[in-house]
């Protein structure tokens, strides 16, 4: 059967054991279905980049199943019409990876992001090339005759 690893996001009022029941529910859609969940994980509230449904944040759950396409689409069906699920992200994958997820790892763990080099110096004005002093011919300090 093909691997998919689903995300979906839940309204912020839920409590944490009804954010999780969600999954469970969701869990049992599958199942009903012919797939089966290999692991889920619940990463919490976190705050959004932008509002979905006038909610700032949202109860985050990923899944990692093993399910037949037709389970899959009944189960994202169900979470599209289920009012407490804002967003839902599924991709298949050739293998789920092993351990916790990106999510779940403490900073630490997910490795060195590495030394970002020299920077060059900028000097006065900041880095803004070579379009000279203050303003230019747009206005500001020091551009231009503006008595047109």
């Amino acid at each position: 059967m093909p691997l998919y690893e689903h995300v979906f996001i839940s309204r912020q009022d839920l409590s944490n054991t009804q954010a999780e029941g969600l999954i469970e529910h969701f869990s049992t859609v599958l199942a009903d279905n012919g797939g089966k969940i290999v692991e889920h994980e619940y990463w919490g509230v976190k705050t959004m980049a932008y509002k979905i449904n006038k909610n700032r944040k949202g109860h985050y759950a990923f899944l990692k199943s093993d399910a037949p396409a037709a389970a899959v689409q009944e189960m994202e069906r169900l979470m599209r019409l289920h009012d407490d699920v804002m967003r839902v992200l599924t991709v298949k994958v050739d293998k789920h990876e092993d351990g916790p997820s990106t999510q779940m790892q403490k900073r630490d763990d997910r490795g060195e992001r590495g030394d970002r080099g020299e920077r060059p110096e900028r000097g006065f004005g900041g880095d803004r090339g070579d379009r000279g002093g203050f303003g230019g011919d747009r206005g500001g300090f020091g551009g231009g005759d503006r008595r047109r």
